[in-house]
């Protein structure tokens, strides 16, 4: 198996297209950190009182305008909450600082995901359109075995992404802002509304690889398409479509309570870190169920598309 995983992996990283998704990826951190350096330059440790005060006397007006929303008036309540506690405590908001870089590349997993998605699709698919499924099947390994090790090895690549677009961030947002407030915790309101503080790397990694999760569920849908219909472009393209799609479903479906056992509402496990589940009564370990039930039956897909049908000569 372990040779098997090894093998994939060589036909994953000897590809040119996967550097230069790497270097893609990186590059596109790199623009956006040094774009928001530089619209942070004006902010300073100095000033961030001054500025948190201002805008609590904002929310204030809106709170007291007859026009404003109940919904608006629970944010803004929350948030001058938030205010209060940072003026008292003497913790600084996110913006200015390494960590608001940083926090903002979290949201590039989404990257990850359609690199890994497009390697995931092509690495099953393809062997068959060029026939070189052939040379892997008169191996002593199963079926299953090569299956589970091109699966892997996806799972693999999709991890290494993680860790370079983490390390990548740390380092760029950290020498913009010279490794300034490295101690900032992380505060924010849980789902009862309690403000809590957070260690921001630790909370940085759950977001991350929470965010990652998605992209497990995304490749394993792409390998079962793979699987099933032999065809890279129908696994890339239905992957892609449904990763773009599924946020436009959820928004039309929300109102439904029948949503909550759709495959998309559950991908956000990060919603549960920031106390906004998509519809009230979700939990962290319903959504955890429901993605190992899709889970199950994507991959049981795959293994029976994969290992029942014959390879045409």
């Amino acid at each position: 198996m372990v040779n098997l995983i090894q093998n994939e992996n060589m036909k994953v990283y000897r590809r040119w297209r996967t550097w230069i998704m790497v270097g893609f990826m990186i590059a596109v951190v790199f623009t956006a950190s040094l774009v928001e350096w530089y619209y942070d330059n004006d902010i300073t440790s100095d000033t961030w009182q001054k500025q948190v005060e201002q805008q609590k006397d904002s929310m204030v007006k809106e709170l007291d305008d007859p026009k404003t929303g109940e919904e608006t008036k629970k944010y803004y309540e929350n948030q001058i909450a938030l205010i209060d506690y940072r003026l008292e405590h003497n913790i600084r908001p996110e913006d200015g600082t390494m960590w608001s870089g940083i926090n903002g590349s979290a949201t590039l997993v989404i990257l990850i995901t359609l690199f890994t998605v497009i390697i995931a699709g092509d690495s099953l698919a393809g062997e068959f359109s060029t026939g070189t499924i052939k040379l892997l099947l008169i191996r002593p390994a199963s079926r299953l075995k090569i299956l589970i090790s091109k699966y892997v090895s996806m799972i693999l690549f999709g991890i290494l992404l993680l860790i370079v677009l983490f390390v990548v961030s740390v380092l760029i947002n950290g020498l913009l802002y010279k490794f300034g407030d490295m101690s900032l915790p992380m505060v924010g309101l849980d789902s009862n509304g309690d403000i809590f503080e957070r260690n921001m790397v630790l909370n940085l990694w759950k977001t991350y690889l929470l965010n990652g999760v998605s992209t497990v569920m995304y490749v394993t849908i792409a390998f079962m398409i793979s699987s099933a219909f032999r065809s890279s472009a129908m696994a890339i393209g239905f992957s892609i479509f449904a990763l773009f799609a599924g946020a436009i479903l959820m928004e039309l479906i929300q109102r439904y309570d029948w949503a909550k056992y759709v495959l998309f509402p559950n991908l956000n496990l990060a919603q549960y870190l920031e106390g906004r589940p998509y519809q009230d009564g979700m939990t962290l370990s319903f959504s955890i169920i429901m993605l190992v039930i899709y889970f199950i039956v994507f991959n049981l897909v795959s293994w029976l598309a994969f290992t029942r049908r014959d390879v045409a000569a």
